[in-house]
């Protein structure tokens, strides 16, 4: 059976299974934008696709967001020349990642999303935003309860990053129009793993709507 957030035979089976319960917005609120960089947003590069509508999508979310005044986190994957912080296994099963060389223009963020000084760039060694950085302790000293998870991609950064969110025990809401992935079926599977198992994937406008409240209430 296909599994993707349409197929209702599947979310029936595994609701009946216990899957894929709701864990709604919190009271604090941050966005997380994973690996919106050239490596990632290039389709010329080596890792690229066409994130195109994605990104449309971001800015959206970024633009409520920053009416809203919530914290925004972006990421990106660097490591030194002599990629010595990578290590033998990860360099085995993902050659990509010798080319993410700290500094260099594939790493840097796209420039349409007019990352502000206040908004945290984290280097991440590995897919998931909290591995090796310091989020975590950032989100605790914000208050944030709440991620908004956006970017690419939708079965490898996003998925490890949703799963450890989950892990600390925060909310994680997905926007389904603001994430992607190379792979079409990669994606469909990835947005309905991460809805059974450790976010609420959710429609872009449930997002902006969610985020307009909080404009209007401050």
């Amino acid at each position: 059976m296909q599994h993707n957030l349409d197929n209702s035979a599947v979310r029936d089976l595994y609701a009946a299974a216990g899957f894929a319960g709701r864990v709604g917005w919190g009271e604090r609120p941050a966005v997380l934008v994973i690996d919106m960089a050239n490596a990632w947003a290039d389709p010329d590069e080596m890792l690229g696709s066409d994130l195109s509508g994605v990104m449309d999508s971001i800015l959206e979310v970024l633009a409520s967001a920053r009416r809203a005044e919530l914290p925004i986190f972006f990421t990106t994957m660097a490591y030194d020349p002599e990629l010595v912080e990578i290590g033998h296994v990860v360099q085995a099963k993902t050659p990509h990642s010798r080319l993410m060389i700290r500094g260099s223009d594939r790493v840097a963020l796209l420039p349409e999303l007019e990352r502000q000084p206040h908004e945290p760039l984290i280097e991440k060694p590995r897919a998931s935003a909290f591995y090796g950085t310091n989020l975590l302790a950032t989100l605790i000293s914000e208050r944030v309860d709440t991620v908004i998870v956006v970017g690419c991609s939708t079965s490898g950064c996003i998925r490890s990053t949703c799963e450890s969110a989950f892990n600390t025990n925060l909310r994680a809401i997905v926007p389904r129009e603001a994430v992607g992935d190379r792979s079409p079926t990669a994606h469909a599977s990835g947005l309905f793993d991460i809805d059974a198992r450790f976010a609420d994937v959710v429609d872009l406008t449930d997002v902006i709507s969610h985020l307009d409240t909080l404009t209007a209430r401050a």
